[in-house]
């Protein structure tokens, strides 16, 4: 199924949205630059600074959740909070400007109209990408081209499995609404073919990443290029938000309980 309101020569629809051309463009670039275009930045910095730091790569950790102040549980649950709700400001964004062009979260296919099929498409993404995600993370460590990952650190207290679920959504909606939902959408309204926007999509996704080293760059950019593809073909985030938070929550929650126990995990 193709999405009803993209063109298949990527002409887009900015003319019937009342907005122009240039306006869109300038809404592309605001809300990257307070969201993941900026986080790309700072991964691009993270991976020099690790580079020159005189240590491989695989030597070095890239901690995703950790605490900020374990001793005070208050100022800890405080920070994690905000590390998820502030993040989600540039989805609200990006809902306020799609209403502004009268159309909705519903255009992206950001909605509750199919849950049914969003939820079994995105277990089978998720199943088929978590487990390829693994293993390539694996080979990428053994060839010294990404960090140790370490997906997240408890200290033991009861709400730290649901912060780390709220993290988990966080993430899936924040980065399929933003990179795969609202740039693709926004870009096939400027006149950018399915191809090259799905490309940009796909490397900014990789470049987010960069922090976790080569390997998480090259993996989040092939996933990228899967889920801007279905995205065309399906007209709906819902799917990939599902699929992102299920991948997100088993690494978080399995690698904070197995982390210990498993000797070939790094």
């Amino acid at each position: 199924m193709t999405r009803p309101t993209q063109s298949e020569s990527g002409s887009g629809d900015a003319e019937t949205s009342g907005v122009s051309t240039t306006f869109l463009r300038w809404e592309i670039v605001l809300v990257l630059w307070v969201s993941l275009g900026a986080a790309a930045i700072r991964a691009l910095l993270n991976l020099a600074e690790r580079l020159t730091s005189g240590r491989p790569l695989n030597e070095q950790v890239a901690p995703i959740i950790s605490p900020v102040a374990p001793d005070r549980p208050w100022l800890d649950i405080s920070y994690q909070i905000a590390f998820i709700v502030l993040p989600l400001g540039a989805v609200a964004l990006a809902g306020y400007l799609l209403h502004r062009s009268s159309e909705s979260f519903s255009t992206i296919g950001f909605d509750f109209r199919r849950p049914g099929s969003d939820l079994l498409r995105g277990a089978f993404l998720a199943a088929l990408v978590g487990g390829t995600g693994l293993a390539f993370y694996l080979i990428a460590y053994q060839l010294g081209l990404s960090a140790q990952i370490a997906a997240a650190e408890v200290v033991g207290n009861w709400w730290d499995w649901v912060l780390l679920l709220l993290r988990a959504a966080e993430n899936a909606v924040l980065e399929e609404v933003i990179i795969l939902g609202f740039l693709l959408h926004r870009l096939d309204q400027v006149g950018v073919r399915a191809g090259p926007a799905i490309f940009i999509s796909a490397l900014i996704r990789g470049a987010y990443h960069l922090y976790q080293g080569f390997g998480g760059f090259i993996g989040n950019f092939v996933m990228g290029l899967l889920f801007g593809w279905l995205f065309r073909r399906w007209g709906r985030v819902g799917p990939m938000v599902v699929a992102h938070f299920l991948i997100d929550a088993v690494a978080f929650i399995g690698y904070a309980t197995l982390a210990d126990r498993i000797a070939w995990l790094p």
